[in-house]
């Protein structure tokens, strides 16, 4: 996983968006941002002992495989990535293994408000704490195939950045957590 600032600059989101500052792994962690790089077995045989003990670690016991393709989504293909570009938090982890493919996830730096972009290739686990804003976009490759992993049923309701989720119970023990007041 390579991890740089957003460069902010206006165009496709697809793109790098390389300001060609990197992020340490401290700036990750005191964000409460987790990342693995866990090679995808070849051939793929379904087995994926290290993901599994991660897992189990972190109290996952549910999991899809979800892939984003233009070709798979037809019609609903750019509004699907519109959504999923939005600002937003969840009230759960979110955890995804990637499979195939690549994408980017953008996450907010606190306090500084700026984005932190994750740029995602096959064999990274990428965890995001409940209460975290970000927002998720393929690349230019427009493919990816990754696994998800949820605590109980998947549920996966976002919560658009807002005075209301700004005041979320679970955004504001996220603050708390990082020690952001």
């Amino acid at each position: 996983m390579r991890v740089y600032y957003f460069d902010n600059i206006s165009g496709d989101q697809r793109l790098l968006h390389d300001s060609g500052i990197p992020v340490d792994d401290d700036i990750l962690t005191s964000i409460g941002v987790r990342h693995w790089h866990i090679p995808v077995p070849v051939p793929t045989t379904g087995d994926y002992p290290e993901v599994d003990a991660v897992a189990r670690e972190r109290g996952y016991k549910n999991r899809d495989v979800i892939t984003i393709t233009k070709e798979g989504l037809g019609d609903l293909y750019e509004a699907k990535l519109k959504s999923f570009y939005e600002e937003h938090m969840h009230e759960d982890e979110e955890i995804r293994y990637i499979l195939e493919g690549s994408g980017f996830f953008d996450v907010r730096e606190c306090p500084t408000d700026k984005w932190i972009r994750c740029a995602l290739d096959a064999g990274d686990l990428l965890v995001l704490p409940a209460g975290i804003y970000h927002r998720f976009t393929l690349d230019e490759k427009n493919m990816i195939k990754a696994m998800r992993l949820f605590k109980d049923e998947p549920k996966w309701t976002p919560h658009n950045r807002s005075e209301a989720t700004d005041a979320n119970s679970y955004r504001v023990e996220y603050l708390k957590s990082i020690a952001v007041n």
